[in-house]
């Protein structure tokens, strides 16, 4: 009996997204500014995660996203590799929670909800100056986002290591894009 549900459960499709996050979209696009990242997340937060956020613990949603070239001689050119954090926290004194992206916007929510929605559509953001890529070219591109647990307070970096309530990550979106 043992035997069989373990062939079962070998033999059954592994799930489309990890551990609750999903990419819903994801798309590369030329500005004045330089190429930008547009992307939008599906998730919900564990129990855990939730809990922990709501007793003032921040957490920290990082996107990372890298262009890479194909060549045919050698291995893939990296030509772009960046990272944008969104950190949301709650001030137990004034009942608001805080999101702020890396370097930039910070805002004020009445929910927590509100402030998530942040995080599941990001504003676009410039991952490559406008001559860092070869016009015409075309790159592969691969995007994922997650919990950064690296940046937690120590005990709680311990304790996301054994619960699987922290460990929180899409798979990696892979995509092609041609420049311009």
């Amino acid at each position: 009996m043992l035997a069989a549900l373990l062939l079962v459960s070998a033999l059954m499709p592994a799930t489309a997204h990890a551990e609750g996050v999903e990419i819903t979209s994801a798309s590369v696009e030329s500005s004045d500014e330089g190429y930008r990242l547009a992307v939008s997340f599906a998730f919900d937060l564990t129990r855990g995660l939730e809990d922990a956020v709501t007793r003032g613990i921040p957490l920290y949603f990082t996107t990372e996203v890298q262009l890479t070239r194909p060549r045919w001689y050698w291995f893939d050119e990296k030509a772009v590799s960046a990272a944008q954090t969104i950190r949301i926290s709650y001030n137990v004194l004034t009942h608001q929670y805080h999101a702020a992206i890396s370097g930039g916007l910070q805002q004020s929510f009445g929910s927590l909800d509100d402030a998530l929605s942040l995080v599941r559509r990001p504003p676009r953001w410039v991952i490559a100056d406008k001559g860092a890529l070869k016009v015409g070219a075309t790159y592969n591109v691969a995007v994922r986002m997650g919990l950064d647990v690296t940046r937690l307070p120590k005990p709680f970096q311990v304790h996301a290591l054994n619960s699987s309530d922290w460990r929180f990550t899409s798979d990696w979106k892979h995509f092609t894009y041609k420049a311009e």
